[in-house]
């Protein structure tokens, strides 16, 4: 052990030590000072001391009370959690585990939406009601910039923020104004959080531009959710040298597949193309799958500029107009891109897989692959499906190898299906626009055999993966998906039966093949849809995790993130372990040092992951409100596909989704029952429920809150 690793060992100790003794029965609440001096804390390790007390803090293993006094969160009879504000006032608690918990307008206390803060629940949940708490402090602020518009009054200004959930205006002195005018969209730093009876206050520190202008509906969004767009200049600087080729020197201990017929498919608009594919018949029947990765890793090195920077992003961002990637466009687009015709360094599964679908072999190796053709999802479709004479003219050296695959996709599916992987094929939107940023077409992604032959290869290698280096006891990220909540399930068993469905199975333990088996049978129904999202609604989030948790949604045991490290870094992060220990450079120091940091990078990676995917829903929702705005007055059939105490909500076949203000259905007063999942009129009986087919008329746009209203009508 050296010196370095000596030093944090102590540290360590030290730390557990003054964490046993605050949460002892016998510690009574004092102040740092008080505690140094009972536990014996010489001068000259007063420093290292300040610093575990800081880092306590910032764990939330323990809370400064506003007398300086350190104390737990458990022995003040409080918990910690996220803050997620209601544009009505009232918000909820996020907690690490369990439920969210209700807090009412009156109990907020100050807090801002995100906001870090200590809570108390006042009321337990029982079975006709709900939790509640009161916010008691607010730890750490979750927004220190704002996006919104600005308006100018007389002597002074002020900014309505774009989050709705942010309910304050903010207040700008004119000094502090940066020129801005009515209508501009600017953000805002808050230098005063104000309180129930005074506004925050702040300094507008960047103007977008006019509210009207082209792109700047986007570059708010982006600016909203501080997605990092420029790369930092020591990022350039460490890339410049990178050449567009590999070198000799870069192929020692690599298998080399060039000789391998190999190709890439991906979607016509793919520039960053990460993964290939090669597929081989062994003489003894059985396939030989390689998918081969984008060695990411050899140009990223851990602990650089650059590396820094990607840890930061976590993944690429894909928004309705463009890409923010996680690596330089030089890296993305080029050395790192499997591009045809091209010599290119990657990391390769290479299975063997028998015919009833089972991996009876594999290896992950370093190596180098030539790819033969960039092929789309389309041609390959057209190729296996419509046997398109020019297409199969031009690919004729690989319609074999296309058959194959096809041949393969079907068992690695079957064999899925069988154990009770669960399909979720809720259509993602396509959202077409012209050079100025205005919505031309939208429209459901198209799905196909050719986009289910590449998930296909995708999963059984993440698994494959992900269980070869359980087994190694390598520190390792583990794609989780969890059993979902006990409540969550009966609700949503409650609400199938009311079509004639029910689970199989245990209650006490539901398997994922009751779900599939669910999900089989509604497939092709008019019900289909909305009984696919409210299951889907049941489960938990995917995410990142130190441990096996194994992905219940897959029925896998084992599950990984493996196959996109050009836009996913708990991809790149796997990528470099396994070249450590394929290289015999994986220390037991080193490995140390990598089991304790995996679970914040998991954590980070986490995050990252649901703030890209909130910034992509709301650029989507944005321009979905902006195309309908000319639609007003027009009908259409829909789907409701969300029931709630204040309207309707109903989605077209476009993906377009809408709501029917209760207040605004007259014929009747209708009432929300979320027992039954149905909203019923009190007089006529009349009832609307989940998945029911619906005529609607377009009735109001409202591009601020991106929103869409709808009214009913007859045809």
């Amino acid at each position: 052990m050296d010196e370095q690793e000596q030093k944090e060992q102590i540290m360590k100790q030290r730390k557990q030590k003054i964490q046993n003794y605050l949460e002892s029965k016998e510690y009574v609440p004092m102040k740092r000072k008080a505690i140094a001096s009972l536990l014996n804390v010489p001068k000259e390790d007063r420093e290292d001391f300040e610093e575990i007390i800081a880092q306590l803090l910032e764990e939330e293993k323990i809370v400064e009370t506003n007398k300086g006094k350190l104390m737990t969160p458990k022995s003040l009879g409080i918990e910690i959690g996220t803050f997620l504000a209601h544009s009505k006032g009232y918000g909820f608690v996020q907690r690490e585990q369990g439920e969210d918990i209700f807090v009412p307008a009156t109990k907020v206390n100050g807090a801002m939406h995100r906001d870090r803060v200590m809570y108390k629940i006042n009321k337990r949940k029982s079975p006709n009601k709900r939790a509640e708490c009161e916010i008691v402090k607010i730890i750490k602020r979750g927004n220190d910039k704002i996006v919104g518009t600005y308006e100018q009054s007389k002597n002074y200004g002020f900014v309505v923020p774009d989050d709705k959930k942010i309910t304050q205006d903010i207040f700008i002195a004119n000094k502090y104004s940066m020129g801005a005018v009515t209508g501009h969209k600017v953000v805002v730093e808050i230098r005063k959080y104000g309180d129930e009876e005074k506004n925050p206050e702040g300094v507008i520190v960047e103007v977008l531009g006019h509210i009207n202008d082209p792109g700047v509906d986007i570059l708010s969004i982006i600016k909203q959710y501080d997605l990092p767009v420029d790369f930092p200049e020591d990022v350039y600087q460490q890339i410049k040298n990178i050449g567009m080729e590999i070198e000799p020197k870069e192929l020692k201990n690599r298998e080399d597949f060039r000789n391998y017929k190999t190709v890439t498919i991906d979607g016509e608009d793919a520039k960053d193309l990460d993964d290939a594919i090669s597929l081989n018949i062994l003489e003894n029947g059985n396939y030989e799958l390689g998918v081969h990765i984008a060695d990411v890793s050899q140009y990223v090195p851990e602990n650089t500029a650059l590396d820094k920077e990607a840890y930061r992003r976590g993944t690429s961002v894909y928004l309705v107009d463009r890409v923010i990637p996680m690596l330089p466009h030089k890296l993305s687009n080029g050395i790192c891109s499997l591009n045809p015709g091209e010599d290119r360094l990657t990391l390769s599964c290479i299975m063997e897989i028998d015919k009833k679908g089972n991996v009876v072999n594999h290896r992950v190796v370093k190596s180098v692959i030539h790819s033969d053709r960039r092929m789309t999802y389309t041609a390959v479709r057209e190729i296996l499906e419509d046997r398109t004479p020019k297409l199969l003219e031009e690919y004729s050296d690989f319609i074999e190898m296309f058959e194959n695959m096809n041949q393969l996709r079907i068992l690695l599916s079957e064999k899925r299906t069988k154990r009770g992987s669960v399909n979720f094929d809720l259509p993602e939107s396509k959202i077409i626009l012209d050079e100025k940023g205005v919505p031309l077409e939208i429209k459901p992604y198209e799905t196909s055999i050719a986009t289910n032959m590449i998930e296909e290869f995708m999963l059984i290698c993440n698994e494959t993966v992900a269980e070869d280096f359980f087994w190694q006891e390598a520190p390792f990220l583990y794609r989780t998906h969890e059993v979902p909540d006990e409540e969550k399930l009966k609700k949503m068993e409650d609400f199938i039966r009311n079509f004639g469905y029910r689970l199989k199975g245990n209650k006490d333990e539901i398997h994922p093949k009751a779900i599939q088996q669910l999900i089989s049978k509604v497939e092709g129904k008019e019900e289909e849809r909305i009984i696919t999202r409210v299951v889907l609604r049941s489960m938990k989030q995917a995410r990142y995790m130190a441990d096996n948790g194994g992905h219940f949604g897959l029925a896998a045991k084992y599950y990984c993130h493996f196959t996109s490290p050009i836009r996913r870094y708990p991809d790149l992060q796997i990528h470099r372990i396994i070249k450590m220990i394929l290289d015999g450079t994986m220390t037991e120091k080193k490995q140390r040092a990598l089991k304790r940091n995996m679970p914040d990078v998991a954590k980070q990676c986490s995050l990252r992951e649901r703030i890209a995917e909130e910034a992509e829903r709301e650029t989507d929702n944005l321009k979905k409100a902006e195309y309908m705005q000319n639609k007003i007055g027009n009908e259409y059939e829909g789907m409701i596909s969300g029931l709630t105490s204040w309207g309707i909500y109903v989605e077209l076949p476009n993906t377009v989704e809408g709501m029917v203000p209760l207040q605004s259905l007259e014929d009747d007063f209708y009432v929300y029952d979320d027992e039954n999942m149905m909203i019923y009129g009190q007089h006529s009986n009349k009832k609307y429920l989940l998945g029911q087919k619906v005529n609607i008329v377009v009735t109001r746009v409202d591009l601020e809150l991106k929103k869409i209203d709808f009214a009913f009508c007859e045809k």
